[in-house]
């Protein structure tokens, strides 16, 4: 963590009363969310899902990363942005959001999409990572920033009504070059998506930052789960390390935190 634990406040134990009573998280479990820090790339209908549930449940510092200004169509899913805030920036109104909802939490926020030029800052101040970026560049610089400094990162996407999930841990887990050697030729900017859908594996992709921050459950490490919503079928598959990742391939389990 990047801080020390600290006591609760009676108000922080309020707030958070029922989340700590989920057995093997207590108040101790509480303050490790409380000094976790944890940087969400992009804010839209999976990633801003992520940061507001974070919020919710008390984490300590968030580092968010988008650039751009609110559109019409950002509003079927994306949670943090607004109608009455249309043209203004994103970053802004997911910041607004995420007061109104919990004032308590620390929020640091970029008006620039993740690159290979920010990566690697922006990774280094927090514990955790989630990759919620549409485009493959973004992705490939913050999991190279990610095993490069030992981070354990949540790659979520989803499309149309399928969705996919697995957390990253360098030195354990095969990392997303692994998975994905090349930028996928196919893969398109805009592409179909109900909010209830990004929702969803968002909310999973927030229990698995809370599981690696709390050390509760079994993270879905070397494995990727696959979700299609249209027959609600639920598959996790293993996913294997390449020797050959020029990305992973020299990161040891011995160097692994």
């Amino acid at each position: 963590m990047t801080k020390s634990l600290s006591d609760l406040s009676d108000a922080e134990r309020a707030r958070y009363e029922w989340q700590m009573w989920t057995p093997d998280v207590g108040e101790l479990g509480q303050q490790k969310l409380k000094a976790a820090s944890v940087l969400v790339s992009r804010l839209g209908g999976v990633g801003g899902t992520v940061a507001y549930y974070l919020a919710a449940a008390g984490i300590g510092k968030l580092v968010l990363a988008h650039a751009g200004n609110v559109k019409p169509s950002d509003l079927n899913r994306q949670l943090l942005m607004t109608t009455d805030w249309l043209g203004k920036p994103r970053i802004e109104s997911a910041e607004r959001r995420l007061q109104q909802l919990n004032p308590n939490v620390e929020i640091h926020t970029t008006g620039e999409n993740l690159s290979e030029g920010n990566a690697a800052a922006l990774v280094g101040e927090v514990d955790v990572v989630v990759d919620a970026a549409p485009l493959f560049d973004e992705r490939f610089a913050m999991n190279r920033a990610a095993v490069g400094q030992e981070k354990p990162l949540v790659e979520c996407a989803m499309y149309d009504l399928d969705a996919q999930l697995t957390t990253i841990i360098p030195g354990q887990t095969p990392c997303l070059s692994c998975i994905y050697p090349d930028d996928p030729p196919t893969w398109k900017r805009e592409f179909p998506v109900f909010g209830a859908v990004s929702g969803m594996v968002a909310a999973m992709a927030a229990v698995e930052v809370i599981k690696l921050i709390t050390g509760i459950g079994e993270p879905i490490a070397g494995k990727m789960l696959w979700v299609n919503l249209r027959t609600m079928d639920f598959r996790k598959l293993p996913i294997a390390r390449r020797s050959d990742c020029p990305i992973c391939a020299g990161v040891n389990d011995s160097a692994c935190r």
